[in-house]
């Protein structure tokens, strides 16, 4: 029997393990920084001063998420054909997230601000993780479901072609998402603006 290591990295930056049969095993984990400022222009200095940076172009962002994707085959050869056993894939996932001091301070409309951004950030953020989810569950099933090949030379080659075709559909759709996301932010605040102010109105 022979075991292929799988190490895929994937590092994204934008602004409860789970395990059972036929499942990736997944992790993720928060960390934050923090900032401080009373006014919306205040939050977003910080953010651009203290938000996470982007290791390849040294650019700040209001969030972060780190993706780390491995595992591992077992296949063996039996009756002249090698066949996958197993696959396990492992995903681990770290969002860092902004956390705000000055909240106790700040005037109401800075601290409907700060919600509806912080808010949209987590979601941006919590989406790149279900992105990577979605990929690593694919990844699992593709490898489980590989053809026997006549040679483990063979099958060795088929798990790295296989593994390096979802690896760059996840990195697709992860740029995707951030284009997408980019493109609608404006239009996307203002509207979650509006409905925060009705509803706090309607309680007033």
């Amino acid at each position: 029997m022979r075991r292929l290591r799988l190490v895929l990295m994937a590092l994204l930056l934008c602004a409860s393990a789970v395990t059972s049969a036929s499942a990736p095993v997944i992790t993720k984990t928060y960390s934050y920084f923090d900032i401080r400022g009373l006014t919306g222009a205040d939050i977003e200095r910080e953010l651009s001063m203290r938000g996470p940076k982007l290791d390849k172009t040294g650019i700040r962002h209001p969030g972060a998420t780190r993706i780390k994707l491995g595992g591992s085959v077992d296949y063996r050869s039996s009756n002249g054909r090698c066949r996958v056993l197993d696959a396990k894939v492992t995903l681990e996932t770290h969002l860092t997230l902004p956390r705000w001091k000055d909240r106790h301070r700040a005037s109401r409309e800075t601290v409907l601000v700060w919600d509806t951004l912080s808010s949209d950030i987590k979601r941006h953020e919590e989406r790149h993780a279900e992105i990577a989810r979605q990929h690593a569950r694919k990844l699992e099933k593709s490898l489980e479901a590989l053809h026997p090949e006549r040679t483990c030379k063979q099958m060795e080659a088929r798990v790295e072609a296989t593994s390096k075709r979802i690896i760059e559909a996840h990195a697709a759709d992860q740029q995707r998402f951030d284009r997408v996301e980019a493109a609608s932010f404006e239009r996307r605040m203002l509207r979650m603006l509006r409905f925060k102010v009705k509803k706090h109105n309607n309680r007033s």
